[in-house]
């Protein structure tokens, strides 16, 4: 079967509050899609359990990482909970110039400053199916306390409110629906006449 690679990749940029599933149903896409990279971000918060320098996050200090800012070095950053998050422009034109297309674990303000940079970047929001359902799944969670969760949920309130600004929105009742939507969009935006349309004309010369 042919594969019809285009000569650069395309960037989608995925977007959740804390608690939706937005780290799982990436993993179960890079898994099911070929061709399709991730961008490892960097960070100053400390690792969590079971998080691996390199695979989840490049963990450095703040010394380093605002050292990366002046030198120009992240196509976007940002303050997240007293955390800075950041980018890595080179990882990002390296992988798209390769072709493969790269997924982007983002916040709103990252998200809106890749759109800036790469307007033809596909946006995905991933929403919890409530709030009410939200909280329940971050309780769940043994390592966030009652402070942690309301900053949690004052920020997914704020989040979602910005949700139109996207270009596609998936609700997370269902993790493998959820997924499959996902998977779909990935798969709708590469058959897309402007992006398959350069490689159709090589191989039939119209």
């Amino acid at each position: 079967m042919m594969e019809l690679w285009p000569k650069k990749g395309q960037l989608f940029v995925i977007t959740a509050p804390s608690g939706t599933g937005k780290t799982t149903i990436i993993d179960i896409i890079r898994k099911k899609i070929e061709g399709i990279g991730y961008s490892v971000s960097h960070t100053t918060r400390p690792p969590r359990t079971g998080e691996v320098n390199g695979v989840h996050y490049y963990f450095v200090t703040r010394k380093d990482f605002e050292k990366m800012i002046e030198a120009h070095e992240f196509v976007e950053w940002a303050v997240i909970y007293d955390h800075l998050y950041g980018t890595s422009m080179s990882s990002v034109e390296s992988t798209l110039s390769s072709g493969k297309d790269l997924l982007l674990d983002l916040d709103i303000q990252g998200a809106q400053e890749i759109k800036k940079q790469f307007p033809e970047a596909t946006l995905i929001f991933i929403l919890p199916p409530s709030l009410e359902i939200l909280h329940e799944r971050l309780q769940g969670r043994s390592s966030q306390d009652d402070t942690s969760i309301g900053l949690r949920m004052g920020k997914a309130a704020e989040e979602i409110r910005k949700c139109r600004d996207y270009d596609y929105l998936v609700i997370n009742d269902d993790l493998n629906q959820a997924a499959r939507e996902v998977e779909a969009i990935i798969i709708a935006q590469r058959a897309k006449t402007e992006r398959r349309f350069p490689l159709v004309q090589e191989i039939f010369h119209v």
